[in-house]
């Protein structure tokens, strides 16, 4: 009798755990959909953190001035000369093309060309700095705020730039004795809609540069062929009024160098289709620029 008894009992252990190895085996290759993790993400929320961090986005923006400009020569100097060589080398080869002819509504072609310059400038240097600040940063993993302060650090470097390269438009209203326009008051609003657009450009190169660096070889092509599409060298009015709008809510920045050129030169009020269609992008780029920033953030410091 006991060895029957004995049988049985293993028979009874043996069984559970043969069901249970099959159940084993029969497991999903990925959680179910309720149980993956979301980001979280709130658009107040973050605002709230990144204003109570504003004092580390300054501390960043000055550091980045002293590590660029400490040891130059030159100093704030190289912020001009970029754009003041462009103006020469494109007025020089404009005039050779004596073919070439641009309405500038009576104004000398380096005011004209330099008011474009001004605006391309700043964004360039914005969109290219951000675009690189989070790769390879030693501070993303030693300082604990929102990722977003070192794209607004860099952005507000680029704001002392192009502030540093007005005075030389100042020079050349003295050399042409020409002065601006009563509806230069304008011009802040145009250059609000600049850095909406620039920042969420920014953000959206920042964030998709940390996890694709081949955008680091192809940012500066994309904004060396921007140069030549955006009205810099050439006015907007060469567009049709219909294809004029659609062009400026692709890029914006063509909204705000007409702006510049109506207020500053023309004595012109700005074209309210032109440059509310260009906020307008400017607002959408910059909200789909920050969500995707701070969607993608959480990955920054371990694959930077």
């Amino acid at each position: 009798m006991r060895p029957t008894s004995t049988v049985t009992a293993r028979s009874t252990v043996s069984a559970p755990t043969r069901r249970t190895m099959s159940e084993t085996d029969q497991l999903p290759a990925a959680p179910p959909p309720e149980l993956r993790f979301r980001r979280g993400f709130a658009f107040k929320s973050a605002l709230t953190k990144l204003w109570s961090a504003r004092h580390v986005v300054w501390n960043l923006g000055m550091r980045e001035l002293r590590v660029r400009y400490n040891q130059a020569v030159l100093g704030f100097g190289w912020a001009i000369i970029g754009p003041v060589v462009l103006m020469v080398i494109i007025s020089t080869l404009l005039k050779q093309a004596s073919g070439v002819k641009i309405n500038t509504h009576g104004w000398p072609y380096p005011i004209f060309l330099y008011t474009g310059l001004l605006a391309w400038t700043f964004f360039s240097n914005a969109v290219s700095s951000a675009g690189n600040i989070l790769v390879s940063n030693p501070l993303l993993n030693k300082i604990y705020a929102p990722r977003e302060v070192f794209v607004l650090g860099t952005i507000g470097t680029s704001i002392v730039d192009g502030l540093a390269a007005t005075l030389v438009l100042g020079v050349l209203f003295a050399i042409y004795q020409r002065s601006p326009a009563a509806t230069v008051v304008w011009v802040p609003v145009a250059l609000v809609v600049l850095l909406a657009y620039a920042l969420g450009v920014g953000l959206i190169f920042a964030a998709a540069t940390v996890y694709m660096r081949d955008l680091r070889q192809v940012l500066p092509l994309l904004l060396q062929f921007g140069l030549f599409a955006t009205p810099v060298i050439w006015p907007l009015s060469k567009l049709a009024p219909r294809t004029r709008e659609i062009y400026v809510a692709l890029n914006p920045v063509g909204a705000v160098i007409d702006t510049l050129r109506r207020t500053m030169l023309y004595g012109q009020a700005p074209d309210p289709a032109i440059l509310g269609i260009g906020a307008a992008s400017s607002a959408l780029v910059l909200i789909f620029g920050y969500a995707l920033f701070k969607r993608l953030e959480t990955g920054f410091a371990d694959v930077s």
